[in-house]
C-alpha cells in the first residue's frame, strides 16, 4: 500500500509530535511504501485563487513550488495522513494550506450528491485518510468535534472518507499502524 504522510508541524523536527510522526512513518514503513513530507521544510505558497489548476493547466497548479510533489504522491497514494498539532483549536496554518491546494485534483465541475453540489473527480481513484493531532493544553471534545466535521466535509467533497481521527496523547504508534494497515485489508476485500 502506498502512504502519504503529511506532517503540519510548524516546530523544528526535534519535538514530540514529530517524533511521534517520525515513529509512526519508521513503523508503517515496515510493510508500506510511505512518503513523508514535512511540509515546514518545504515551500508550499498559499493558494492563489487563480483557477488555471482548474482551466489553463488542467490539475496542475502554475505556482512554482514544492506542492506538485505533494500533490503527485497524494492522488497516487491509496492512504494519506494528515498531521498537525492542533494550534488556536485547528490543525497548523501550514497543513490547511497544503490542504487547500488540493482543490486542482478536482475538476470545478459540479455534480449534486446527496442533495448538495460537490466537485465531480479529476482522477479515477482517491486515497482515503486519517488525521492526527496533538492537543493543545485546553482542547476539549468540541474542539475535536469541529476538526472531525470539517475533514469529514473535506473527505465528501474529495471522493474519499476520514477512517480515523486520533490524538497522540491517546493513541500509540502501534494502535495507528494497526488501523491504517487494517484499512488496507478491508479495501482489498
Amino acid at each position: 500500500m502506498n502512504i502519504t504522510i503529511l506532517n503540519g508541524d510548524m516546530s523544528d523536527t526535534s519535538g514530540d509530535f514529530s517524533a511521534y510522526i517520525q515513529k509512526l512513518a519508521r513503523k508503517l514503513r515496515e510493510e508500506h511504501r510511505v512518503n513523508l513530507f514535512l511540509l515546514n521544510q518545504m515551500n508550499i505558497q498559499h493558494c492563489s485563487g487563480c483557477w488555471n489548476c482548474w482551466w489553463k493547466t488542467p490539475g496542475r497548479c502554475n505556482t512554482n513550488d514544492d506542492a506538485e510533489q505533494v500533490l503527485r504522491a497524494v492522488i497516487n497514494s491509496d492512504f494519506v495522513i494528515f498531521a498537525s498539532p492542533l494550534m488556536a483549536g485547528f490543525v497548523s496554518s501550514l497543513l490547511k494550506r497544503m490542504t487547500d491546494r488540493f482543490v486542482g485534483l478536482l475538476h470545478p465541475y459540479i455534480e449534486m450528491r446527496n442533495g448538495e453540489s460537490h466537485h465531480i473527480k479529476r482522477y479515477p481513484h482517491y486515497p482515503d485518510f486519517g488525521v492526527i493531532l496533538a492537543k493543545e493544553p485546553d482542547t476539549d471534545e468540541e474542539d475535536l468535534a469541529i476538526v472531525r466535521d470539517i475533514y469529514d466535509r473535506f473527505a465528501l467533497n474529495f471522493h474519499a472518507q476520514q477512517r480515523y481521527l486520533k490524538c497522540i496523547e491517546t493513541s500509540n504508534v502501534k494502535e495507528v499502524v494497526h488501523e491504517t494497515s487494517h484499512y488496507q485489508r478491508v479495501a482489498e476485500a
